[in-house]
């Protein structure tokens, strides 16, 4: 027994010894590391407070009466200001990497599809990203109405199905966009494809206006075609 407490002493011993050695010969080295580590992270969060913190207050100042143009529909103003106030382009162009330019691309591709320029609306919608389920599916959706209009209708689908299933809490926009990527399907001769989509609309949308009429969407592409059938 005696041996064993000895034994332990001497391995707590040589440990500490071990660990003392590796401070004094490494010492330097872990220091310095220390203090960088204490530099960037200093120095990031001063960055944050004296250089972001106030950028992101001037570009939601900037942002304010551009979206109140927006709200009451004067599209061209909202997107390129009236002279005095900012427009949702140039909070883009001095405001990058803030949030409120990441939310002006998103109002700059909704109003370049209202406009018809689809070739702009797909290039900034797709600069726009958020954690917020809601507006993302709105934003797929959109991306996915601009690609329909030029004609490029895999992508089309592809974003429809996206903001279907983005957030499926909102029926009626998830059922939508769904229906709008199975009709979609349909157009070009993809009719099993389709009817998945439209199954699973039925499935999980019982109660919405798609929903209801879903029936007779999958009954016209499963019914066999005969002499019979209405031209």
């Amino acid at each position: 027994m005696a041996d064993n407490q000895v034994q332990e002493v001497v391995d707590v011993n040589q440990n500490t010894q071990s660990v003392v050695g590796f401070w004094e010969r490494n010492k330097k080295i872990i220091l310095g590391v220390l203090v960088a580590l204490i530099v960037v992270i200093g120095g990031w969060l001063l960055y944050k407070s004296m250089v972001v913190g106030p950028k992101e207050e001037k570009a939601a100042e900037a942002m304010f009466k551009a979206e109140e143009y927006f709200r009451n529909d004067s599209l061209a103003v909202a997107l390129n200001g009236d002279g005095q106030n900012k427009g949702f382009l140039n909070v883009i162009k001095n405001f990058d990497g803030t949030k409120a330019a990441n939310l002006a691309h998103f109002y700059a591709g909704v109003i370049y599809l209202k406009t018809h320029d689809f070739n702009n609306s797909v290039k900034h919608l797709n600069e726009f990203h958020t954690n917020s389920k809601q507006i993302q599916m709105v934003a797929y959706g959109r991306l996915g109405d601009a690609y329909s209009e030029l004609g490029k209708k895999d992508e089309a689908v592809d974003f429809y199905k996206k903001a279907g299933k983005e957030f499926e809490a909102d029926q009626f926009n998830s059922s939508e966009f769904l229906f709008r990527a199975g009709y979609l399907l349909e157009s070009m001769g993809k009719n099993k494809e389709a009817i998945d989509i439209y199954k699973e609309i039925k499935e999980k949308y019982p109660k919405t206006e798609k929903g209801f009429s879903i029936d007779k969407y999958i009954y016209r592409l499963t019914v066999e075609k005969n002499d019979f059938s209405v031209k």
